[in-house]
């Protein structure tokens, strides 16, 4: 090596003739204060001395805190084959799942197939909603607006009804998958989704045809789809251990104006059913003489109006924790 010291520049340089065979290529390693040389033995023993020759050379110095005697590096050699051992040991106490590749292959089908089934349903409602409204004149953009939304409004339900149940039924298998395991989501989250969605679909919207041509349906159709089109992606990629930022980011925090906007839409859909279930009657439960008393369904459904927004704030809290779970400043590991 080229140093400059006291006596100006000068070419420094020394050999050393180890005691036994090392490795070829030494790790070199510079700082402002000194040189380090890291050199490896072929073989993991303990050494007499360092060098053949029995006395130690001048210019060599022991470095005493990372010195080890003979009993100390058998003890160090013995710990290590020990970790070794009962990282083994616990690796053959863990079972492994001779099914792991066919869950897996299903939860990427499950996904698969959602997000196709609400991304058509996406599709098709922005397309109508576009291709309804072509052509026609109006005076300002405001008029031709909502004429056209309200051509759009009116048959979302005939043309969409068919996959939203197909995708909404599919839905109560998320909630197998939490029951026996096969996913780690909390079960409560998802029984209030799922079973509020289905009964907004199935009870309300497809008993009476009164609410079918309703515009809240597009809304609510919308909304739920615009959810799922980030929501099972996401799930699908994270099965195959794969994670794309921009889709995690958009996983979390679409969330954000897209989910009270549709709890917004299932309680004005809620509160406009209930007018029609009083004064049709339909589902309401007549007790027997004498007692006389009928209990009515719009009654039931103003109940059910308190637990959609109580629903919607702890799903709300739940996905927030999510949110900065996943997205949030990462804790620093303690050294």
């Amino acid at each position: 090596a080229q140093g400059h010291g006291a006596k100006g520049d000068n070419i420094y340089e020394f050999q050393i003739e180890f005691l036994e065979p090392v490795e070829p290529k030494p790790v070199c390693r510079v700082t402002q204060r000194q040189l380090n040389i890291t050199v490896q033995k072929k073989e993991s023993n303990w050494w007499e001395r360092l060098t053949k020759q029995e006395k130690r050379p001048l210019f060599l110095a022991p470095d005493f805190d990372r010195w080890l005697d003979e009993s100390d590096a058998e003890m160090e050699l013995k710990e290590k084959e020990e970790e070794k051992i009962n990282k083994m040991k616990i690796e053959s106490r863990v079972p492994k799942d001779p099914f792991k590749h066919l869950k897996k292959g299903y939860l990427v089908m499950y996904n698969l197939v959602q997000f196709l089934g609400f991304s058509w349903i996406f599709v098709n409602m922005t397309v109508r909603l576009f291709i309804l409204g072509k052509g026609k004149k109006f005076i300002s953009s405001l008029q031709w607006f909502f004429p056209c939304l309200t051509d759009s409004f009116y048959d979302t339900f005939h043309t969409i009804a068919d996959m939203m149940y197909f995708c909404q039924t599919l839905a109560l298998m998320e909630i197998v998958n939490s029951l026996i395991g096969l996913v780690r989501s909390p079960l409560v989250p998802a029984v209030m989704q799922i079973f509020g969605r289905n009964f907004i679909l199935f009870v309300v919207l497809g008993s009476l045809e009164e609410m079918q041509s309703k515009p809240v349906v597009f809304f609510i159709f919308y909304f739920w789809s615009i959810i799922e089109i980030f929501r099972y992606p996401y799930y699908m990629l994270s099965c195959i251990g794969i994670e794309w930022k921009p889709l995690t980011w958009l996983r979390y925090t679409a969330w954000i104006p897209l989910y009270p906007l549709g709890g917004l839409a299932e309680a004005v859909c809620i509160v406009q059913s209930i007018p029609i279930f009083s004064e049709t009657g339909k589902f309401s439960l007549g007790l027997p003489n004498p007692l006389n008393v009928t209990i009515q369904f719009s009654f039931l459904l103003q109940i059910y109006l308190i637990a959609l927004f109580l629903g919607v704030f702890v799903n709300f809290r739940h996905l927030y924790k999510q949110r900065k779970q996943h997205l949030g400043p990462k804790k620093r590991k303690m050294k």
